[in-house]
């Protein structure tokens, strides 16, 4: 599905959720102004360093892309994949490795990317799995963050947005591997 910028959405007929509406949540607009402080903030940050950035897939793809392309220093890119959802909306509280980084993180500055933090199961598990490896630093940026459910012991270095519980998608969120491409963030249509 293409990025879209309408306030209201239908899952299409080969999702499960097929016929559910969803509301905008999140614009487009808001999203890429948003992105461009972190960008700025991390610039800052990391100034005349060079971070190694691991962008956590699937969801998180298309938030990295926006974010190190407004990033303004020298970075590097890795990725890993993680599963804890499966195929439902709610954390299964298992954290999967479906796909380690290559990269050699050992006295390096590491930025950790996600697109969003519910639970934080999975990102306590990055936080173990980045530390083992003897980086200098590790600091997570996380585009969503649900404050309320978020069980962390540790604070998130940057956020774009806190946002309430509500099981979201597009900007590279999705249902059933679907609507990943909206340009804005949909929430579930409450009743």
């Amino acid at each position: 599905m293409a990025a879209l910028s309408t306030s209201e959405v239908e899952l299409p007929a080969s999702s499960r959720f097929a016929g559910q509406k969803l509301e905008i949540s999140i614009t487009e607009d808001d999203i890429h102004r948003r992105v461009k402080e972190l960008a700025d903030a991390i610039s800052h940050d990391f100034r005349g360093k060079q971070p190694i950035m691991i962008g956590v897939l699937n969801g998180s793809f298309i938030f990295m892309a926006d974010l190190v392309r407004a990033l303004d220093i020298d970075f590097e890119v890795d990725f890993i994949k993680l599963s804890s959802y499966g195929k439902d909306t709610a954390t299964s509280g298992t954290v999967r490795l479906l796909k380690d980084i290559s990269a050699d993180i050992t006295g390096r500055d590491v930025i950790v990317v996600e697109d969003i933090v519910d639970t934080g199961l999975t990102l306590k598990f990055l936080r173990a799995r980045m530390t083992e490896a003897g980086p200098t630093s590790v600091t997570f940026v996380s585009l969503l963050l649900k404050e309320e459910v978020a069980n962390l012991d540790f604070p998130l270095d940057y956020v774009g947005f806190n946002i309430p519980n509500r099981f979201v998608v597009g900007y590279g969120l999705d249902a059933d591997q679907k609507m990943r491409g909206l340009g804005s963030l949909y929430a579930f249509k409450e009743n």
